[in-house]
């Protein structure tokens, strides 16, 4: 299995950008930085995107074998649009490798879809809303293979609590992701671009907790001008943990 560092190593070309494209941070290990272009293809173009695709509303993960992205369907709360990073065109594509057009079901009627976090846990592909007026809350939804769709409470704890969060911390910018080891969330600060707070599923408590068996804040290093800080997302490709956010 090649990760991206790999592919980083071997390509003698920069990818073709696009008008859509995401800026490629890692962690530099022994350190607090999340640093650009570290062992990373600097930048991702994104292609076959649907016409109607929300931009604003994205998420990825790493499935094993596969760097995934979803966006919501424009309007829609319940409609995710799915692409797969190709090696072959260093691009994410929609539908490559994938079911291109994704649902939700079971949505609790106070779920917030302005924005969501995803992740794979080595069994289940995993899918998280916030509540709405309680963003220290989320909704957990697991994918049904047998149904296709991203199900609320299937194999899964249908609500959980975020303990321990500083009182800066700005909700609206968040991510998760599984490291083998631990369930993390991370969020941005309040008027802060470069500094992000990390939080690790207790299972002792049932809770995410902020500063548990992890560095409680973490650095953005390099990060280019044309990048939209509005939101990021996160994944862990089994080498490396990665950090993504759109180019302008």
């Amino acid at each position: 299995m090649n990760t991206q560092a790999d592919i980083a190593n071997e390509s003698s070309q920069e990818a073709t950008l696009g008008n859509e494209s995401l800026n490629q941070f890692a962690y530099v290990p022994g350190s607090n930085k999340y640093q650009f272009g570290y062992r990373s293809i600097s930048n991702i173009p994104i292609t076959g995107a649907p016409n109607d695709t929300c931009w604003e509303r994205w998420a990825m993960l790493f499935d094993g074998n596969d760097y995934r992205l979803y966006f919501f369907k424009a309007s829609t709360n319940d409609t995710l649009y799915q692409f797969a990073f190709n090696r072959d065109t260093n691009a994410y594509e929609y539908g490559f490798n994938s079911i291109a057009t994704l649902k939700l079901t079971g949505i609790p009627s106070d779920a917030c879809s302005s924005s969501f976090a995803m992740l794979h846990d080595g069994t289940t592909y995993r899918l998280y809303l916030r509540r709405l007026g309680y963003p220290a809350v989320l909704y957990q939804f697991g994918f049904n293979s047998a149904s296709s769709n991203y199900e609320y409470g299937h194999n899964s704890i249908p609500t959980l609590e975020i303990t321990g969060a500083p009182s800066n911390i700005d909700w609206s910018r968040w991510g998760m992701l599984h490291d083998k080891g631990s369930y993390r969330l991370y969020a941005m600060q309040l008027g802060n671009n470069n500094v992000i707070n990390q939080a690790a599923y207790n299972v002792a408590t049932g809770h995410y907790e902020f500063g548990y068996n992890s560095i409680p804040e973490l650095a953005l290093e390099g990060t280019p001008n044309d990048s939209n800080l509005g939101e990021f997302s996160m994944l862990f490709d089994g080498t490396d943990y990665r950090l993504y956010l759109q180019k302008i």
